[in-house]
């Protein structure tokens, strides 16, 4: 019973994001926005199952640019953002997941603060930004079971053949000169420090990429696809989502640094062994 009223305070209620820094920094890119908006409601996307309506918006972000680390855009304050001028894994797939939901409540128009309360939603622990870094998800493996608690996704990953994955989340505390929060912060790190130990003791599962041919078949358009490799300090390196093309396979889709921008690239098993260090997937599936 609360899962029924909590879904129907979904339909029912706006989300509203909290909004710390200004649009100028947290939103790029409005008239793409504006573009794909348009787009949608004209087609009535919202008519679509999410995972169908994930992959027109995706198509729509094919060729922008690859730009990493487009989450840390502060040195003190964190807050809900978008841009659609450059796109790293992590923000493609997300900016795709918070359009699609967002289009989900059928509108006359949407603005930017729609998207950015969608972001919360799924981009900060338990849904809610309070402003500082550490409210974030900042590992796939933290942001499948917070989604998934929250009825966001479904981490499908078990109902296939799996192995038991060496989980090792440190890489953040190790290299936090990358990042531009814990460079300019010290305290924050030993906050990381403990998600990380706690996410490392974590039991964690994923499909050995030698089995993901045969489970091709069932994956569907955005499925999100988090990549687990070999001794690695994050567990899951790399994310996309599924697109399935004319001929019906299961294409990889990505914010990708082989090619500088988001692409739709191979099957997703023939993407995998390209890379020796891929060792498998994880598969969340869009509710």
């Amino acid at each position: 019973m609360m899962r029924i009223l909590l879904t129907l305070l979904f339909l029912i209620l706006p989300l509203t994001a909290r909004e710390f820094l200004p649009q100028s920094v947290t939103f790029i890119g409005k008239s793409k926005f504006e573009s794909i908006t348009r787009k949608a409601i004209d087609g009535r996307w919202s008519q679509l199952p999410i995972g169908d309506r994930m992959a027109k918006i995706a198509m729509e972000l094919e060729g922008i640019p690859y730009k990493a680390y487009t989450l840390e855009i502060h040195d003190k304050i964190e807050s809900p953002s978008v841009n659609f001028q450059g796109l790293d894994c992590w923000t493609f797939f997300e900016t795709v997941l918070g359009m699609a939901r967002m289009l989900e409540k059928e509108k006359p128009s949407y603005t930017p603060s729609d998207l950015l309360a969608q972001i919360e939603h799924t981009r900060y622990r338990d849904g809610k930004c309070q402003g500082n870094y550490l409210d974030r998800l900042h590992y796939l493996i933290d942001w499948y079971r917070d989604n998934a608690k929250r009825r966001t996704i479904t981490d499908i990953t078990r109902k296939f053949p799996t192995s038991i994955a060496q989980n090792r989340c440190e890489e953040m505390t190790q290299l936090w000169k990358h990042y531009r929060y814990l460079k300019h912060n010290p305290d924050l790190r030993t906050g990381m420090a403990q998600h990380e130990k706690r996410l490392t003791a974590m039991k964690v599962e994923f499909i050995p990429k030698s089995k993901v041919k045969a489970i091709e078949s069932q994956l569907r358009n955005g499925d999100i696809i988090g990549i687990v490799r070999h001794d690695n300090g994050s567990y899951c390196s790399h994310v996309g989502i599924i697109i399935r093309d004319s001929n019906k396979v299961a294409r990889f889709m990505h914010a990708s640094t082989t090619y500088k921008k988001v692409v739709v690239d191979k099957s997703i098993s023939d993407y995998l062994q390209d890379f020796k260090k891929h060792a498998g997937i994880v598969i969340a599936r869009p509710k």
